[in-house]
């Protein structure tokens, strides 16, 4: 008894370690929002220029919030609307047209670039982005143009992918600049800088772009997915958190901040869930920094090109590129194949697994392209995954089969031997030998399919093709909880259940949750419970477990699941009946209620 007592206190022990680990590694998927609180108005520093590489050597240039009517150029493309404000030449104003914060029609659309100072209507922090020159070889500062410059341009001008903006601006010392701003059909823009020198003498300075991010986007920060700086030098991937930026070491004259140079290509950026803010400088020598202002709580992402030189009466021209947008895969990836972007595609987040990840995301796209509905193609997709590990699946089916078919010896043993535990082992191992049984034969497949799941797991959270995806009946948006709930009897009384940011969420169970338990439980009832009264308590409770645990991910989520266990159902029955070992599923379950009955003290025919 004392032993039982110390195994049932380990197994919840492990319960609740598991239900906690679960929860911190894998929080609930909330729908994808883009509202925060505001922060500080400040404009990032500008940087300066050394001979060489451009560097932040002067203090911070602090700038006015944009005012509200500050002069405007619209944006319009088939998937962006926006505007760029002329004082200081920033795109701080950029909505994505094909997407909408919530499933009600009068939603906002998502807002990815917001300005500084200017009142946001979905209360987005401000998140805008920044091109310039930095001085240098003595030059004078204010001889460039600056966050507070106003630049010129036609009147009436609107970027589309057939029209391009030109703005203009004179020193009125003989530097005269311009910057146009080109966009194609999707999320890539094109920024073309130019400075002509009338002086009579040679001008030194370095270009740069910058992102900056005011705060931490509100968000549901989960472990297996970045959110943070993504940037690729010279073919080498490196992803920092929000946290981690935070903690960079300080640099002289740049604050905290991560300096990395490349010579060949590269990009850096801002990746959320969905959504990418990247620079990508010319190919060539450029600086790439990831940087944080404490006192302003401002994250930034810059490019610095090296410095040029601008002879008298010559002009010198520079073009960087820009992908503001969603990140979907099929656009991104026609950016790195025909734009040469390398590597872009390894700005979606993998994981550990990329090796399984990309392929699978791959299939999974095909099949919803082929299909025209993505709750249809995660099944597909999950019945041609549990096809090629089948062969696997077998072996432990076929060891599970074996291993029952010797449970009548092993409860003669265990009673020959009494409480004799040596005795009832040494004896167990000679029935495996006899038999020619391997006991860890069924683990080791399984073991090897954790990884491939593990990835489909992760294809499935990071694909932007579920957001706002609908399926069947009630569930309009894969990405977000099963709408309906238990505790309004799934809409039948009328009155409003927990939201999904609430911490009694977890008990608005929908119906795929409890379909999930429910598959859980008759996968289970495969096989006889276990004997011992403590490991049955835990394996009765444990789809239970999991159905409160999933039940507020995203229905996608929830959806592979449910596949996943109703098809490994119908494979274990199949195989183990085929091996002498059909399983006595109603048996089992009617001794499961006799069992509860018995614990219960009640009598049970």
């Amino acid at each position: 008894m004392e032993s039982q007592n110390r195994n049932l206190i380990l197994a919840t022990v492990l319960s609740v370690v598991v239900l906690i680990g679960w929860t911190y590694f894998f929080p609930p998927t909330k729908p994808a929002e883009d509202s925060t609180a505001a922060t500080e108005q400040t404009t990032p520093a500008a940087p300066a220029a050394s001979d060489a590489v451009a560097t932040t050597t002067t203090a911070a240039i602090e700038a006015a919030p944009t005012p509200a009517n500050a002069p405007r150029i619209a944006i319009d493309t088939p998937d962006l609307t926006g505007s760029i404000s002329l004082m200081g030449g920033r795109l701080d104003d950029l909505s994505l047209k094909k997407y909408q914060v919530s499933l009600d029609k009068s939603s906002p659309l998502v807002r990815l670039l917001s300005p500084a100072g200017a009142e946001v209507a979905n209360g987005s922090n401000p998140y805008y982005v920044l091109y310039g020159w930095s001085p240098a070889g003595g030059l004078d500062p204010a001889a460039l143009p600056g966050p507070k410059t106003v630049w010129t341009a036609p009147a009436g001008s609107v970027l589309t992918p057939k029209t391009p903006v030109t703005m203009t601006w004179d020193n009125g010392a003989g530097l005269k600049f311009s910057r146009t701003v080109s966009v194609d059909e999707n999320y890539l823009f094109t920024i073309r800088q130019s400075v002509e020198n009338t002086t009579g003498a040679p001008v030194r300075m370095a270009p740069y772009g910058i992102i900056a991010r005011h705060g931490i986007p509100a968000a549901s920060h989960v472990y297996v997915l970045h959110e943070g700086a993504v940037r690729m030098t010279d073919g080498k991937l490196q992803e920092t958190k929000y946290s981690a930026i935070t903690k960079l070491d300080a640099v002289s004259g740049e604050g905290q901040a991560d300096i990395l140079k490349g010579t060949q290509t590269g990009w850096i950026g801002f990746t959320d869930k969905y959504w990418m803010t990247t620079l990508v400088p010319a190919n060539g020598d450029f600086t790439s920094v990831v940087k944080y202002t404490a006192g302003s709580d401002i994250y930034q992402a810059e490019i610095r090109e090296p410095t040029v030189e601008v002879a008298p009466g010559a002009t010198v021209t520079t073009d960087t590129r820009l992908f503001a947008g969603a990140k979907e895969w099929e656009v991104i990836k026609a950016y790195q194949d025909k734009a040469g972007i390398q590597r872009f595609v390894d700005s979606i987040d993998w994981g550990w697994f990329f090796f399984l990840t990309k392929p699978m995301f791959w299939l999974l796209h095909w099949l919803h392209g082929a299909i025209g509905n993505m709750g249809w193609a995660i099944i597909a997709l999950t019945l041609i995954i549990k096809a090629l590990v089948f062969p696997l699946a077998r072996k432990s089916y076929i060891s599970m089969a074996k291993m029952k078919e010797l449970q009548p010896e092993m409860e003669k043993l265990k009673e020959a031997t009494g409480g004799d535990r040596t005795k009832m082992q040494q004896g167990i191992m000679e029935l495996y030998k006899k038999n020619k049984v391997n006991p860890a034969a069924g683990c080791l497949p399984i073991l090897l399919q954790i990884p491939i799941f593990f990835s489909l797991y992760k294809v499935i959270y990071v694909t932007i093709e579920l957001y706002h995806a609908s399926w069947i009946g009630w569930i309009h948006d894969l990405s977000a909880p099963d709408p309906t709930s238990i505790l309004n009897l799934f809409g039948l009384l009328p009155f409003a259940t927990p939201e999904p940011n609430s911490m009694f969420f977890m008990f608005s169970l929908g119906v795929l949750p409890i379909l999930l338990g429910i598959s859980m439980w008759f996968q289970q009832k495969l096989n006889p419970a276990p004997t011992d009264p403590s490991q049955a308590m835990i394996f009765a409770w444990m789809p239970w477990v999991f159905m409160f645990m999933l039940g507020s991910f995203a229905s996608g989520l929830v959806l592979y699941w449910i596949a996943n266990n109703t098809i490994t159902f119908v494979q274990q029955y199949i195989i183990m009946s085929m091996h002498g070992a059909r399983p006595d599923l109603f048996g089992n379950i009617r001794q499961s209620f006799k069992r509860k009955a018995k614990a219960k003290g009640g009598t049970s025919k």
